[in-house]
């Protein structure tokens, strides 16, 4: 086999092993001898092959769950509480040479300043302003991720898990809640209706005729059913005149 050609596939194939493809979305990070020589853009790109390597940086927004932590409440309660970290690599560089596995680094921050903001609190603000305890936390996290180059997009709780016997308190507190507001609108109900029915009485006093409009309407509806005998036991002319036909 002729030597030239040979020469030629081998230095065609060490051309090609350098080739490197970087996606829109990555950033990579050229060493040379382990030496870090500068960060590769998108694109089409060639390293020496033997001699210069590349680290690949995702610059999506990346998702890392926070596994369920052991919190002891400012009012003595244990309570498993999860979460979510969003955050973002604005410089690729810091976040490699700067620290070890970010992203490990990021969950055990994370799961360090939940346990701490939590464990300030009562349960009932843990329950009732999750929002503001991710904000917390996320204040806590992106104070040490701002030097890795790494930007903290959002903190949220996901779930709070309660001790058995809790849970128990909380729905009876709930249900005696729901009772005490139906008795209010009850309450309120039965008010409404004795101001109509005290109006309706003054309408009456004020005209006499009304009386027998009111005894003519519950007679017709006592009649609707054909199954009662109905006895006057006075006569009709007994009953209030209006004033005026009187006179």
């Amino acid at each position: 086999m002729n030597p030239p050609l040979i020469l030629t596939i081998i230095f065609f194939l060490f051309l090609l092993s350098g080739i490197r493809i970087i996606y829109e979305y990555k950033r990579a990070l050229k060493f040379r001898f382990g030496s870090y020589v500068k960060t590769l853009q998108p694109g089409f790109r060639w390293v020496i092959p033997l001699v210069e390597t590349i680290q690949v940086v995702d610059i999506r927004v990346i998702t890392i769950n926070v596994v369920s932590q052991e919190v002891m409440t400012e009012d003595n309660v244990p309570c498993s509480i999860d979460g979510v970290v969003f955050f973002k690599i604005n410089d690729p560089e810091k976040a490699v040479l700067e620290v070890e596995e970010f992203k490990f680094a990021i969950t055990q921050l994370a799961q360090a300043a939940l346990r701490d903001v939590c464990g300030k609190v009562e349960l009932d603000t843990i329950l009732s302003k999750r929002e503001e305890m991710g904000k917390d936390i996320k204040s806590i996290v992106e104070q040490e991720t701002q030097q890795w180059g790494i930007e903290i997009n959002d903190v949220k709780i996901k779930d709070i898990q309660l001790p058995e016997n809790m849970k128990r308190m909380m729905a009876n507190q709930a249900e005696a809640e729901r009772s005490r507001r139906a008795r209010i609108i009850l309450a309120e109900a039965e008010e409404q209706a004795a101001g109509k029915l005290l109006e309706a009485g003054k309408m009456i006093d004020q005209s006499p005729s009304a009386i027998k409009l009111r005894l003519y309407q519950t007679l017709s509806n006592i009649a609707a059913e054909k199954n009662s005998t109905i006895l006057f036991p006075f006569p009709e002319e007994v009953l209030p005149r209006n004033d005026k036909r009187s006179e």
